[in-house]
């Protein structure tokens, strides 16, 4: 928008009857944001916040004022000379010791296929089948083409060639 000198003395007045940005584009027929920044840089004065606290709210307590200086009395002088009572425990109480079973040993999983070090990461092909979060998803486990994390059916679905667009224009 072309702010000529029409457009900035309204929206000066505008501004000065408290208006909202939004309600002051609305009016000139331009954007909330153009309003804001246009007002930024003519320096116009802040807006308060459009969002509207309750009373309840606005009205909390008013936080106890800061003392400076030490908060406690001093110490009387026969207290701060005197030494610190020495404060004796009594033994800890005696524990009988019970025998600790050891846990149960944990079910062995089923081995897992061994990777060989000179393969890639992926040794089955990562297609999902199925709607994930259900019971019957699943990823479809054939052995992955080299190099690729999909066996060659799903790897011919995953990588489709592009088409070269000059041989279209040609014909």
């Amino acid at each position: 928008m072309d702010w000529t000198d029409e457009a900035i003395a309204r929206l000066r007045a505008l501004w000065d009857e408290g208006h909202s940005t939004a309600e002051i584009g609305r009016r000139m027929s331009v954007s909330k944001n153009a309003v804001v920044g246009k007002a930024h840089r003519l320096n116009l004065p802040a807006r308060p916040s459009p969002i509207r606290r309750d009373a309840a709210a606005t009205a909390r307590a008013a936080a106890p004022r800061r003392v400076t200086g030490p908060t406690l009395p001093p110490l009387p002088a026969s207290l701060e000379e005197a030494p610190a009572p020495e404060v004796v425990l009594p033994p800890p109480p005696v524990v009988p010791v019970r025998a600790v079973q050891p846990p149960a040993p944990r079910p062995i999983p089923a081995p897992l296929r061994a990777v060989a070090a000179s393969r890639s990461r992926n040794l089955t092909c990562c297609w999902p089948i199925g709607e994930p979060g259900t019971k019957s998803f699943r990823f479809c486990d054939a052995d992955a083409a080299s190099g690729k994390p999909y066996c060659g059916e799903h790897a011919q679905l995953a990588y489709v060639k592009v088409r070269d667009r000059r041989d279209e224009a040609a014909a």
